[in-house]
């Protein structure tokens, strides 16, 4: 019985690793949680098929949501297999160095921190684990627009 229990649990594993879109939402919650607005706008799909995925993955127990006001934010949780936690662990490795993955996930940032974002997205919390990758992309910006005046 409890064979047949691990069965199941690794195929609904494999099923949730097996589509590209909960890929790319993985590779976008890979170091901490993000609200669903910021996957809707770095991804370029619809809410609706984003939460979709998002219950997919949340119903196959490797991603969890926390409600902060009207915001509801995801993040990667390890399962209790410890064979599942490896095959997730060693799927987020293989996407991060990855350049498209890569790409995003910088998408990811700027989209944080962009003066043009939706409104929505402004208004929406931000995690602390993008406090240090915000002095990263605060300096490169600099540097951009020096080399552009320097032009």
């Amino acid at each position: 019985m409890d064979d047949e229990k691990t069965l199941v649990e690794m195929e609904t594993l494999f099923t949730a690793l097996a589509d590209k879109t909960r890929l790319r939402l993985l590779n976008l919650m890979r170091e901490g949680e993000v609200c669903v607005c910021f996957f809707v706008e770095v991804l370029g799909e619809s809410q609706p098929k984003i939460s979709r995925h998002l219950a997919f993955l949340r119903n196959a127990g490797i991603v969890e949501t926390r409600r902060d006001g009207k915001w509801i934010h995801y993040k990667i949780i390890e399962p209790e297999s410890a064979d599942a936690a490896k095959i997730l662990c060693n799927t987020l490795d293989w996407l991060s160095s990855r350049d498209k993955m890569q790409a995003e996930y910088e998408a990811l940032v700027a989209a944080y921190y962009s003066p043009n974002a939706p409104v929505t997205i402004v208004r929406a919390p931000k995690p602390e684990i993008f406090a240090e990758t915000k002095t990263i992309f605060e300096k490169s910006v600099k540097r951009e627009e020096l080399e552009t005046f320097l032009l």
